[in-house]
């Protein structure tokens, strides 16, 4: 059911439904800032508060675990206690976090507080996107809101290179305290402005132990994730934490299908198309990450390069992003989402493959911002489709749980690429390294990246078989329906001539009688 907001003119937009729309894509752009952010602040942060590097890395690492592993939970919860509801109380969460964050004095506080920003993301992100699809209608309306909510999600994730090497320049606290003024002012306009939404009834109760084990089978799988470059990928713990992983996601499983109101219905999964896009979610995202991790470190590690000027450098892909922002949803309603998937990533291998040619003195013209063109091309192609096509045919009720598991696919593809690709660049190099050998170890994990985009693409394909499938389908039953229609055409056209000849018959029999 689409929200009383939807302007009855199509295509046209009341103020009010406007504002709802930049609420939920301000926190968005939020969520992935700080996703960024905090990446270039990192050697300030550990400089001021004594922090060693495996303690850091918890910084990044807290907000992860608390986003990745809450995100089904946080999904669900929207469409049992009301999106509306969740998606506030979570948004004052995270503006608390966020200025605890930029006051705190000692490590552990600091990731207690990223892990408190990831845990309130992981319920406004499913929850704001599940507000998105069941306020704009499935098709034209819903494609073109998308497009410009996940656009705001990538600006965000690219903005935030650029502010945190602007901000860190005065002090690293700047970074953590950004974010909570406009979760301030985006909690008031949200208050306003967001339409008031139905708890789910007769849903038959809570799913509670598929949320516990669900939620703990998530938190411990990326836990084991973020940890296995350190503790090692073959160690007992990490083989030990992966097995146990397995059978939790065994038990999760045997839970859902017996629930009556499961966390995740499992029967979503049974659509080819659903699972495509969860599937691409996890290379689209692992892929990036990976990317944007290596290349930050060729940047400022070989070539030198300050914050503010590896943060200019991946500035073309965001700016193209955020142009492309309004068109995304037209281009959608025209070529499909499979398609458009499919160019995405097709795109992003190009770009990846481009940039395996860089040397120690590289030329940014000719070869890192083609590669910044390709790859921004494709975020503003692949990262809006999937959306689409993850919620689309989604019944209203199941909405934040398929926001949830999309959400999830996008942090967990994000944890596991990221460490895969860590670990390959660790076990490529040695501790006497010279430059060439340190960008060849590079080379190799971009080698991976590439990999994993090509992945993404094949994962792909099939679905452009099914669309080409479904539109001989239709082209077949409109031949049907045309020979019906002639067929049906011939029929009348006999019988009326049938008509005439018993007319004139019946006519001709009269005359004769009459003479």
């Amino acid at each position: 059911m689409t929200s009383p907001l939807t302007h009855p003119v199509p295509g046209r937009w009341t103020p009010r439904l406007w504002g709802t729309l930049l609420v939920l894509c301000a926190a968005m752009f939020l969520d992935a800032l700080d996703v960024s952010m905090v990446g270039v602040a990192l050697p300030s942060i550990g400089s001021e508060l004594d922090l060693s590097t495996s303690t850091l890395q918890w910084v990044v690492s807290g907000y992860i675990l608390g986003y990745g592993g809450l995100l089904l939970l946080g999904g669900r919860t929207a469409d049992l206690l009301g999106r509306r509801q969740v998606f506030l109380v979570a948004l004052a969460v995270f503006a608390l976090a966020s200025l605890l964050g930029g006051l705190v004095d000692s490590g552990p506080l600091l990731i207690a507080s990223r892990f408190i920003k990831g845990l309130s993301a992981a319920f406004t992100a499913p929850a704001g996107l599940s507000i998105i699809t069941t306020t704009f209608a499935e098709g034209p309306l819903r494609n073109r809101a998308l497009s410009i909510y996940t656009t705001c999600a990538a600006t965000g994730f690219s903005m935030g290179l650029v502010l945190s090497g602007l901000l860190t320049e005065a002090s690293w606290r700047l970074t953590m305290l950004l974010p909570a003024p406009i979760a301030v002012v985006a909690l008031f306009a949200g208050l306003k402005l967001i339409p008031r939404s139905e708890r789910e009834k007769g849903h038959g109760g809570y799913d509670i132990p598929g949320a516990v084990i669900g939620t703990a089978s998530m938190l411990l799988l990326v836990f084991t994730v973020v940890q296995a470059p350190e503790a090692g990928w073959g160690s007992a713990r990490t083989l030990l934490s992966f097995l146990t992983v397995a059978v939790l996601l065994t038990v999760f499983a045997g839970i859902e299908r017996r629930s009556p109101s499961p966390l995740i219905r499992l029967g979503v999964l049974r659509s080819g198309s659903q699972v495509r896009a969860q599937l691409g979610a996890m290379a689209f995202f692992g892929s990036y990450v990976g990317f944007q991790f290596l290349v930050t470190l060729y940047m400022q590690s070989l070539l030198g390069w300050s914050a503010l000027h590896t943060a200019l450098a991946f500035l073309p892909a965001g700016a193209l992003v955020a142009l492309s922002s309004t068109k995304v949803g037209a281009v959608v309603d025209r070529f499909g989402t499979p398609r458009l998937i499919a160019a995405g990533f097709a795109l992003m291998v190009a770009g990846y493959a481009l940039f395996l040619r860089v040397d120690l003195d590289p030329v940014y013209a000719t070869l890192i911002l083609p590669t910044m063109l390709l790859i921004g091309a494709a975020c503003a192609l692949v990262f809006p489709s999937l959306n689409i096509q993850a919620t689309n045919g989604v019944d209203d009720h199941e909405q934040g749980m398929v926001s949830g598991l999309l959400n999830t696919s996008v942090q967990v593809g994000g944890a596991i690429f990221l460490a895969v690709v860590t670990a390959v660049v660790t076990a490529s190099s040695s501790a006497e390294s010279s430059p060439q050998d340190v960008l060849d170890s590079y080379r190799t994990g971009l080698m991976v990246v590439t990999g994993i985009a090509l992945a993404g693409l094949l994962i792909t394909l099939p679905g452009l078989r099914a669309r080409r499938q479904r539109e001989s389908l239709v082209v077949a039953r409109s031949d049907q329906s045309e020979q019906s229609d002639q067929s049906s055409q011939s029929e009348q056209s006999s019988q009326s001539s049938r008509t005439v000849a018993e007319s004139e018959s019946e006519s001709e029999r009269v005359a004769v009688h009459d003479r």
